[in-house]
């Protein structure tokens, strides 16, 4: 059962692979216990400035400031997106930008900052297994192109609820599904102060979105707070142990369409009880599927009607045979339903 984003996806999911510089930090953080009480009591108390380093800046995505900053305004510029201060969310990839950073441009484009002084990111959890949500013990976020500063009020309302563990530096560093949205974050917001909430959701099971999706549907009615989604769509291929093929949709890759637009199509309904059935139907590689669904949970328990549309598919090759593979990039944006 593909019940949460773990070692499957270690290797390479067609994002561009961990260097060996990453190897010790991806070994570390595999089945690590939680933060002790003491580092729990330390963060608390002293909360000194924690940086999270850009940790796959140079592997995932060029480290080179000016040629990132160029990279993303092209595929934004290319999306040619009309900004919206009714997007209050976004469902974006999260693998290496040669992959799929155009693909995101197709959620990050629709956003206007003018309004917007909190991000909120929920992210998969690849390395690090948890039956909760994690909040991130650092203090700012650091991109090649400019730093992101963590909500510390808001952590300290999440961590209140009983509801969340806290994941150590180690654990936040190793985790790519946040880390790609935030240089997307970083030039979108350029000129505009903003912070982030970072939430690692961890292997929750469908009593738990639901609770986790309650506890978060106040923030998305404010207009100030905005949601970044995270995840990646099916992984195919003999690596990743799921090779469903329907004949009738002819080449492969017309059937892993076909089945990624089935579950698009059904997030966009905001039916969180279908998507559920349809994982459970077709165990389809969606590796975000434990953040959609807080955020499918959210959209019910909001007062704010908000109805998510899927702007861009891609996949990163077109599997002909069974020795193929792909990953499949979808981006969609969640805006206001007057």
């Amino acid at each position: 059962m593909f019940a949460s984003c773990r070692s499957r996806f270690l290797e390479e999911t067609k994002c561009s692979p961990p260097t060996e510089d990453d190897s010790w930090k991806i070994a570390a953080t595999i089945n690590r216990s939680p933060p002790t009480d003491a580092e729990t009591w330390a963060f608390t108390r002293f909360p000194m400035e924690r940086i999270r380093r850009a940790s796959h800046a140079g592997s995932w995505y060029t480290d080179n400031p000016k040629e990132l900053a160029e990279e993303l305004d092209g595929w934004l510029m290319a999306a040619g997106l009309p900004k919206s201060s009714d997007v209050r969310g976004v469902i974006a990839p999260h693998a290496g930008y040669s992959y799929s950073g155009r693909a995101a441009a197709y959620a990050f484009g629709n956003i206007d900052p003018t309004n917007i002084s909190r991000v909120f990111l929920l992210g998969p959890s690849h390395h690090y297994y948890t039956p909760k949500c994690a909040l991130s013990t650092a203090t700012v976020y650091k991109t090649p192109i400019g730093d992101l500063p963590i909500d510390l009020e808001v952590i300290e309302e999440l961590k209140a609820t009983g509801k969340f563990e806290l994941m150590n530096l180690r654990v936040d560093e190793a985790e790519h599904s946040m880390e790609m949205h935030l240089p997307y974050l970083a030039k979108v917001f350029e000129g505009h102060p903003v912070k982030v909430v970072p939430i690692l959701v961890g292997a929750v099971t469908a009593e738990n979105e639901a609770m986790y999706g309650k506890l978060l549907a106040k923030y998305i009615d404010d207009p100030q707070n905005f949601f970044s989604v995270s995840s990646d769509f099916c992984h195919w291929g003999s690596r990743f142990n799921y090779m469903h093929y329907d004949k009738k949709y002819g080449a492969i890759h017309k059937s892993i369409e076909a089945l990624d637009k089935m579950g698009m199509d059904i997030i966009e309904t905001g039916d969180a009880d279908a998507f559920k059935e349809y994982l459970s139907e077709y165990d389809n590689t969606i590796c975000g599927r434990h953040p959609i669904s807080v955020f499918l949970h959210m959209l019910r328990n909001n007062s704010t009607r908000i109805k998510i549309k899927f702007l861009r598919y891609e996949q990163s090759s077109q599997c002909k045979t069974t020795r193929d593979s792909s990953v499949s990039y979808a981006s969609a944006a969640a805006k206001v339903n007057a």
